[in-house]
């Protein structure tokens, strides 16, 4: 499956009937084909953040459960989408979302299969490359026998790099509140080692210019709207940012902006001290999401 494809087959997700639990989900899912399952994977992968509600958020899950579910299908699916999509970047995805999850729970159902396939099978032996665990561990050991590793890192590399690497502390708040915006919304296949540049500066703000922070976090709101981002917002470097000495400054814009305010909604501070939880309760009142 290619790009161009993707266009169909969201609307195919999108209109999806809504499931609302993980049963729902199942039963509309588990009969697919394993072309069909390979075919949607390989698009939500595609999925930038934003978009990732609704029926795309429960099909990303129902994919996240599947290697503890049912094993075997989960290995198909892999070799389908190996065998299938050309895109690089969108296989690489196998790695982190799924391979990982499948051989930590059922590694010894699954590892005489995976060992008789990556005899013929060059792709799986580059993705299980990408595969970590303890080097004392058996099912280790029966990997790197068949593990592509130089080749994985390779290319792990070379989508880890970015095109123009960000030096957040020469951004004025306007440029760094929209490079944070394109980073957190790209998918995880798109993201690259520019996220990392931002949640460390982030970190670096938090230590040593909470005001920094706090500027970041309103010049973002001045731009973007989407929920899935505004709630990265709110948990990320608005929750990291409160704390007693920072109280005051959130107090005052809380005053003076209704949207800093709602967004307050979203952050968890249930084991802040009972002073700091009093104050933020009496600014927040009944608009927790």
């Amino acid at each position: 499956m290619g790009l161009t494809d993707d266009t169909g087959l969201l609307e195919v997700i999108v209109a999806a009937p809504q499931l609302r639990t993980p049963d729902e989900t199942e039963a509309f899912l588990d009969p697919m084909p394993i072309g069909e399952l390979a075919s949607m994977w390989c698009a939500l992968q595609r999925v930038s953040r934003r978009d990732q509600v609704g029926s795309v958020w429960a099909l990303k899950l129902y994919f996240d459960r599947l290697p503890q579910r049912r094993p075997q299908q989960a290995l198909d699916l892999v070799l389908e989408v190996l065998g299938t999509e050309a895109d690089k970047p969108t296989v690489m995805q196998l790695n982190d979302k799924f391979l990982l999850s499948l051989l930590y729970a059922h590694g010894e159902a699954v590892i005489d299969r995976i060992e008789h396939e990556a005899m013929r099978n060059d792709r799986l032996r580059w993705l299980l490359g990408g595969v970590h665990g303890a080097p004392d561990d058996p099912l280790m050991a029966r990997i790197v026998e068949h593990a592509d590793g130089k080749a994985w890192q390779a290319d792990h590399l070379a989508q880890r790099t970015p095109r123009e690497p960000l030096d957040c502390a020469s951004l004025s708040a306007a440029a760094l509140a929209r490079a944070w915006v394109e980073q957190y919304s790209k998918s995880d296949r798109d993201q690259d080692d520019n996220l990392f540049a931002i949640m460390d500066f982030e970190r670096d703000l938090r230590e040593e210019d909470p005001d920094g922070l706090i500027d970041l976090v309103l010049e973002v709101l001045k731009i973007e709207a989407n929920p899935v981002l505004l709630s990265l917002l709110a948990a990320g470097p608005l929750e990291d940012v409160i704390n007693a000495a920072t109280i005051d400054r959130i107090e005052r814009e809380a005053r003076v902006n209704e949207r800093f305010r709602e967004l307050l909604g979203g952050v968890w501070y249930y084991r802040a001290p009972d002073e700091l939880k009093a104050r933020l309760d009496a600014l927040i009142g009944e608009s927790r999401w």
